[in-house]
């Protein structure tokens, strides 16, 4: 690429923004300001080089967007070959998080694009608007002209009559004059005439102006007449609706709400896209209301468009209020909506606060009731009080009394305001208006809090050892804590501090901000599970939660707005929205309404949910990135070293690849536990099964297990963890049996001392026949060594139970399977976590398997297509860093999934690469040959090829392989571009070689390239030595041999091989010179791929530390394992020391003497016998000795539980955790602990009567709550049990869980969720119980015996679960109601009488049966019942439902009569009673009918659609996994069995 190439606007802007919203990228940008500001002498030519690397982040992010979208370049190739361009190290490292962000701006930008196109809608809308009202805005000025006109005209008339009289007066005055002074003076006479005359004459021609003017208004008036009548029936003909159209501006009040070119320029600002969709939604409100009143007046004058009507009632009774005029009305006393926003955000963002001479873009003055800082003012209503204003327009027609949406009743005074209807238009609006939001959104925010109280079924289960401590009691926690700081904030915190500081600072704040969002998923954990209510509130006003039992308030309280404190916003829209001149009470009083309604109703629910969205959404982010990292750590764990390797450094002898055995124990006493032993390619070789109840060291195996391990000779033994402790006995064991096969082995060719030749003869021929590849004759053969290590077989398990192992091994038994992916797994790691991948679910999705791994803890919470994705991008990093075969990768399905990661790739064009690989022989010999032989395209080649190695295998013996094929380095630098053949010649000093043929050049090359290699390894060899033989000198025989890594531990002055000689900065940059672009980071790769060809990043399989050993082995945490923690347990010895108990899951525990009673004990036997069932307090746990040591002492039972120490791998106590109240709770069930105290002291001492294996008590006809662990299993109700499966939804479809049966003190009750709203209730009877609190040895469900529950979900009900998809997806199976499929089949009947119709649907009568509804005149039915053996109709159960189908054709009718029995558990077809419930949770019926067949799903079975048959339950995070027969999990919300648990009953 082009590095002068500009950067459009756009771009940068981008950039810009996707900087601010990584953290990692912002703090590298802040770190280059942070480290000049350090240097207060910084000149110009300092501020131009940090400008410099500030643009380089900008650059780094453009280039990289523009490889992705141009170029379709991946990710990890970016990262890898792309550093030259992509500088920045920040954005290399989150190239993922640049490419969501680069997504998240899409959604901005088409958000923006909505907001300009529902403006233009609203322009548009508004100019219709403006021209229908053109003609009848003309004939009312006409009107107005005519009227006018009018007026002129008779003035003219009335002046032209009165100048008339004074002419006539002025005629009659000479007259006069003549009579009364007669002749006598003449002088007078001639004078007074000749006035008159003058004023006559000015009077006439007064009258001919007066004339004249009255003749053009008489003109005007004619015209104005003529036009008026003209343009009335203009208006009339053309459209009705004209006359309406000056209304509905006035209603609509377009200039009062918004302004398209403010919003406009608002909107090209905003970065969020939360806040451009206020302003969409903001002016969708808008648009609505307008449509409304358009709609309306277009109704009224004769339209027929139908009204639309909102889903939200709370729109309709908005749309009314605006239709009906009350928007214009509520802006006589209220300032508009835009004008407030505006001012708030001046308010709150300038420094000198809003300027009132502020004008807006667009605005038109003229048209404005108030200019100047009036019309940002709330207008004032004189001379009125509400009420007189509100009588005064209902009088007039003007405003509708609009029905209440006040649910307080009618005695409210809020039902009779005539105004109420005007704030809820005002107040609406106000809420909405995007500024306002914006702004109010950030008060709110600073001032949240959260608060959770236990619900009646964690008041009774939460204590100090639970696992919701410390979640159940948090009382107004600040959400921030949950956010990133504000940058400003921020800032103001790292003010003079230095970097130290500054990264000491930044660090804690992320792990606060990490730990708040972990803990807010645990809360909503607890909340699916019934533990726990939060609730997100502003602080109370009363103080409510300050006193100690403030969790004792309900719902109501922490729901109610009004009890929160929401003063603070209310201040900052009363400063905007009050008049700024005096008004009167009353008038403030209903503007102050308004703001309390828009908070209440609006603005706070709307915060609150979306304040719980972001919480979760943070809380999602920083759990996908947690078990990210987590799966990282699994992808990036290397192979395991035998231990006969670790004393060599690992970059001089490569572990390689080496034949292993690996063992899975089984964990089921009728199964065999099996040892696989697996090639250097991880094929299966050879397996040995050992028998349940056969010992790995016992004679008969003995033997054959040497025997095994000598025609195998694995490099090492790898034990699976799933069966638990008896795993490290037999990890033991194998141990002592490897050493003599080993020693065996190695000694073969020694004749012992008593044996003679020929029997040492007979022995080497006995051996050459049993071992027919041993080379005796080979003087350098190696000895064999072989260690045993135990190893998580959490991978391992997963392939046991899936299609892949079923499609790879479709014979083999579940352990042998499991036992060769433990070996595989302990070859290669990444190879079998890939493998998980490529089996993709019904939905097309790849990758589901790998939700079954235990990850992360939470990983059941978290949204899975997210997860998926983030395992995805992990895995292909990890591939990136590693590299894949291509061709064994294409030979063996194991090793396949890799190539599903390599960049470009994917699981679809993996396999169409492995089949254009088939294609060509199933081989490949140079990575050119991809291309040549068009095995990828250009896209796919570019982006994958350098991380795809061409190994030398037997395969390719024949052919030439190029050295650099099997390195990472791009052939970019090596077939298309010669840089690394000329780095090697050049290094090596030898001749350009302008005299040979291409061939010897090409064979010149190589062997420079070869010969470079080899200098490079010997240059390692000896650094590895210098270095070793330097540490001893100082430090004596401590060196860490396999800790040494050249690329970390060797400075680079140290080097002394012949690549390091040569100047590759100044080769890149002539290279550059010439127009090739920019090539030093790949010069530098050339380097070290010399020195380090592919090596591998991967630290060797570290063994199990003993956290998670004790983990694997006993499934017990430091969660559900501490001391202070009561556990039941049955004592198996007594020794002169004290009692050893088995616990739970055959956990080994230990009572010391002293701890056996409060005083002195002189044995053991005086306390408890073998057999005996006790309860005791966990007071240390020795996880070294796997051993837990326990105590009886009545000191201990009564200490109070907050007193013990809390373990400090637990997450320390919140500080906003209410201490006081927990304790307050744990002295409220001081009672309770006394009671059981004073039995437990009755079993101590011997007061109650004991049968050498249990302490009985007396029992009582309530419900007896059992010591049980397992998490189907609840200590709850019936409704309890139902509110739990009800309110999980679909995600609990086919769940069930079990309680005690409260009809039976013997009996246990599985509650099955058949399908939404449907729970089937079964009876399990419970015998050899222990004692009262322990779950039955035996289960019976009618004659069917169970061993434990888990068998029991297992064998009985998981099968039931599969029967329910079998049912639901037939194809004559209808999601009808029985009256639909009835009324279905009488329609098909009627279009075909000749037909005999059926179908199937749910059974409304039956919890868990089917119905098989049917026509022949009427419609008819049989129920059909669901059992683990198939599906039960007339008498017999059927495999399945074409069976059934089959027979029920042959007999529509069935058999009248049915048994009652396991094997057909259908019903009769006559009526029955259904009004006595019946104990299976249905109706019972008359005697002729059986009970439905009993069925409950196991914990452990999926909702539909059903993950994989033989996939294993995901473990939960700290238990081992399940036993390998039972069945798939769910993909649920609910915690997974803790593997551990399945045989604690």
């Amino acid at each position: 690429p082009d590095s002068a190439q500009e950067f459009s606007s756009v771009e940068e802007e981008e950039a810009d923004w996707i900087i601010a919203r990584i953290p990692a990228i912002q703090t590298e940008y802040d770190s280059i300001i942070a480290d000049f500001s350090d240097d207060v002498k910084m000149d110009n030519d300092g501020m131009d080089d940090m400008e410099k690397k500030q643009r380089n982040i900008v650059t780094s992010i453009i280039q990289a967007l523009r490889y992705m979208h141009r170029e379709k370049l991946e990710p990890d190739f970016i990262r890898k070959y792309r550093e030259d361009y992509v500088t920045s190290p920040a954005v290399r490292a989150n190239l993922y998080a640049v490419m969501d962000e680069d997504t998240e701006w899409e959604r901005v930008l088409n958000a923006k694009s909505k907001v300009n196109t529902l403006l233009g809608e609203l322009i548009k809308i508004t100019e219709s608007d403006d021209a229908l009202g053109a003609d009848e805005d003309n004939v009312a000025k006409l009107k107005e002209d005519l009227k006018l006109a009018q007026e002129r005209l008779d003035e003219s008339v009335k002046q032209e009559q009165n100048i008339r009289n004074e002419i006539g007066a002025l005629d009659n005055d000479e007259d006069d004059d003549d009579d009364l002074f007669g002749d006598d003076d003449e002088e007078d006479k001639e004078k007074n005439d000749a006035e008159i005359a003058k004023k006559k004459d000015s009077l006439e021609q007064h009258l001919k102006t007066t004339q004249s003017l009255m003749a053009v208004c008489a003109e005007q008036l004619t015209q104005t007449s003529t036009s008026l009548k003209i343009a009335e029936e203009k208006s009339s003909i053309n459209n009705p609706g004209q006359r309406n159209a000056v209304d509905t501006s006035n209603k609509v009040c377009k200039d009062k709400l918004w302004n398209a070119q403010d919003y406009k320029r608002y909107v090209t600002n905003l970065k969020d896209h939360r806040q451009v969709m206020d302003v969409y939604k903001y002016l969708s409100l808008i648009k609505e209301g307008t449509d409304a009143v358009r709609t309306k007046n277009a109704l009224t004058s004769g339209e027929n468009d139908k009204k639309k009507r909102s889903r939200r009632f709370d729109r309709d009774y908005y749309r009314t209020c605006v239709s009906q005029g009350l928007r214009a009305i509520s802006y006589q006393f209220a300032l508009s909506p835009f004008r407030a926003g505006i001012k708030l955000e001046d308010n709150t963002t300038l420094e000198g606060g809003f300027n009132w001479d502020k004008n807006i873009a667009g605005e038109n003055t003229d048209d404005m009731d108030f200019v100047g800082p009036r019309r940002w003012d709330a207008p004032t209503v004189h001379d009125s009080d509400p009420s007189s204003f509100a009588s005064d327009l209902v009088s007039s027609g003007e405003l509708v009394l609009m029905a209440s949406m006040n649910k307080n009743g009618p005695d409210d005074p809020e039902v009779s305001d005539p105004l109420r209807g005007c704030r809820y238009v005002a107040a609406m609006e106000l809420a909405h208006e995007p500024r306002i939001r914006k702004q109010l959104r950030e008060v709110y925010r600073a001032n949240a809090v959260l608060s959770t109280r236990p619900t009646s079924k964690g008041l009774e289960n939460i204590d100090p050892f639970h696992e919701l401590y410390g979640l159940h009691l948090l009382r107004n926690k600040s959400v921030k804590d949950h956010f990133p700081v504000d940058n400003q904030e921020l800032q103001r915190k790292m003010a003079g501090l230095d970097n130290d500081e500054r990264t000491e600072l930044d660090a804690k704040i992320k792990s606060i901000e990490r730990d708040s969002c972990v803990q807010y998923m645990n809360i909503l954990k607890s909340e699916r599970s019934g533990h726990v209510k939060y609730h997100v509130h502003l602080p109370f006003v009363d103080g409510g939660l300050d006193d100690d039992s403030w969790y004792k308030h309900g719902d109501d309280y922490f729901n109610s707005r009004e009890k929160q404190d929401f003063a603070l916003l209310m201040g900052e829209l009363q400063k905007i929205y009050l008049p700024t001149e005096p008004d009167t009470e009353e008038w403030n009083e209903e503007r102050n309404k308004i703001i309390r309604f828009a908070l209440t109703n609006f603005l706070l629910p709307h915060f609150e949910a979306e304040l719980k969205r972001d919480l979760r959404d943070a809380a999602v982010k920083v759990g996908i990135n947690a078990a990210g990292k987590n799966l990282k750590t699994m992808a990036m764990e290397g192979p395991y070293r035998p231990s006969h390797l670790l004393g060599e450094n690992r970059f001089l002898v490569p572990t390689g690849d080496l034949p292993i055995v690996g063992v899975c124990c089984s964990s089921d006493g009728r199964e065999a536990s099996y040892l696989a032993a697996v090639s250097e390619r991880g094929e299966l070789v050879d397996n040995l099964a050992i028998p349940s109840g056969t010992q790995v060291d016992g004679d008969k195996m003995r033997d054959k297990v040497i025997t095994f391990l000598m025609q195998s000779r694995p490099s090492a033994i790898v034990v699976g963890s799933l069966a638990g402790l008896p795993c490290r006995l037999v990890a033991r064991k194998l141990g002592a049996l490897a050493t003599q096969a080993t020693e065996k082995w190695n000694n073969r060719g020694i004749q012992a001392q008593d044996e003679d030749d020929d029997e040492f003869q007979a022995r080497m021929d006995e051996f050459r026949r049993m071992y027919p590849d041993d080379d005796e004759d080979d003087e350098e053969r190696e000895e064999w060594k072989c260690n045993v290590e135990m190893v998580d077989d959490n991978v391992a398990q997963l392939f046991g139970r899936s299609v892949r192992g079923k499609k790879e091994f479709p014979d083999s038994a579940i352990n042998l399977k499991c036992a060769i992916s433990i070996a595989r797994h302990a070859k290669d790691p990444l190879a079998e976590l890939t493998y998980t991948w490529g089996v993709a679910s019904d939905a097309g999705v790849f990758g589901t398997e790998m939700l079954y791994l235990n990850i992360h803890p939470l990983q059941q919470y978290l949204p899975k297509s997210m997860l998926l994705r983030e395992y995805e991008r992990v895995l292909a990093g990890a591939v990136a860093e590693v590299g894949a075969d291509l061709n064994l990768s294409c030979k063996y399905d194991h090793l396949h999934g890799l190539l599903t990661f390599v960049a470009g790739l994917g699981p679809r064009k993996a396999a169409s690469l492995k089949h254009s690989m088939d294609r060509l022989g199933g081989v490949i010999a140079s990575r050119k040959d991809v291309l040549v032989k068009r095995v990828a395209g250009p896209i796919v080649y570019n982006n994958a090829i350098g991380f795809l190695r061409i190994r030398d295998i037997d395969a390719l013996s024949n052919q030439f392989l190029h050295p650099l094929d099997d390195t990472r380095l791009h052939p970019d630098v090596y077939i298309r571009n010669s840089w690394a053949t000329k780095i090697a010649i050049d290094a090596l000093e030898m001749d350009n070689g302008d005299n040979i043929s291409n061939a010897d050049r090409d064979d010149r090359a190589i062997k420079g390239i070869r010969d470079i290699m080899q200098n490079s390894r010997n240059e390692i060899k000896r650094l590895y030595n210098a270095t070793k033989e330097e540490w001893e000198r100082s430090y004596g025989h401590s060196f860490n041999v396999g800790g040494w890594d050249p690329k970390i531990n060797v400075p680079s002055d140290s080097w002394r091989d012949k690549v390091d000689e040569l100047d590759l900065e100044t080769f890149a940059d002539i290279i550059e010179s010439s127009n090739q672009g920019k090539w030093l980071s790949h010069l530098t790769m050339i380097k070290w791929e010399f020195r380090l060809p592919f090596e591998d990043p991967r630290k060797p399989m570290d063994p199990l530390d003993r956290e998670k050993l004790f983990r694997l082995l006993t499934g017990e945490t430091d969660q559900t394992l501490c001391p202070g923690k009561e556990v039941t347990g049955k004592v198996a010895r007594i020794s002169d020391f004290g009692a050893h108990l088995k616990l739970e899951g055959d956990v080994p525990a230990f009572i010391p003497l002293r701890n056996l009673a409060d005083g002195h004990v002189e044995s053991a036997e005086d306390v408890v016998q073998i057999g005996t069932i006790v309860t005791a307090i966990v007071t240390e746990v020795k996880k070294d000795h796997m051993s837990v040591d326990l105590s009886l002492k009545m000191e201990d039972f009564r200490k109070d539980p907050n007193a013990w120490e809390r373990p400090s791998s637990l997450p320390p106590l919140d500080p906003a955790f209410d201490v006081v109240a927990a304790a307050n709770i744990e002295k409220g069930k001081s009672k309770l602990r006394e009671e059981r105290l004073a039995v437990a002291r009755k079993a101590a001492t011997g007061e109650v009567g004991m049968t050498g294996a249990s302490v009985s008590i007396g029992r009582t006809k309530r419900v007896t709550r059992r010591a049980c662990a397992h998490p189907a299993f609840r200590n709850s109700s019936s409704d309890e049990i139902s509110k739990e499966l009800t309110d999980g939804g679909e995600l609990m479809v086919g769940e069930a869980l079990i309680r005690p049966s409260s009809k039976n003190a013997e009996s246990l009750a599985v509650h099955w969720l058949v399908r939404p709203g449907v729970i089937k209730v079964v009876e399990v009877v419970e015998e050899d119980k222990d004692n009262d609190a322990s779950i039955g040895n035996t289960l019976k469900i009618k004659d069917e015996v169970y061993g434990s529950i888990d068998e029991l979900l297992a064998r009985f009900i998981a099968p039931m679960n599969e029967r329910v998809e079998e049912l639901t997806t037939y194809r004559k199976f209808l999601h009808f109601s029985e009256a639909d499929v009835d009324e279905k089949l009488r329609d098909m009947k009627k279009e075909n009488p000749e037909g005999v119709f059926y179908f199937l649907c749910w059974n409304e009568k039956f919890p868990g049966y089917a119905s098989l509804r049917f026509i022949f005149n009427t419609p008819r039915s049989h129920p059909v019942g669901i059992t683990p053996d198939g599906f039960s109709w007339s008498k017999k159960t059927y495999p399945n439902l074409d069976a059934l189908i089959n027979a029920f054709k042959k007999n529509p009718r069935g058999s009248v009569s049915v048994a009652s029995s396991r094997q057909s558990g259908n019903s009769s077809l006559r009526s029955v009673d259904s009004s006595r419930s019946s104990r299976w949770g249905g109706r019972s019926t008359e005697s002729s009918l059986p009970r439905p067949p009993p069925g409950a799903p196991t914990w452990n079975t999926a909702p539909r659609p059903p993950p994989p048959a033989s996939l294993p339950p995901p473990p939960q995070q700290g238990y081992r996994p399940a036993p390998p027969s039972l069945p798939p999990p769910p993909q649920h919300s609910y915690p997974p069995a803790p593997p551990g648990g399945y045989q604690r009953q």
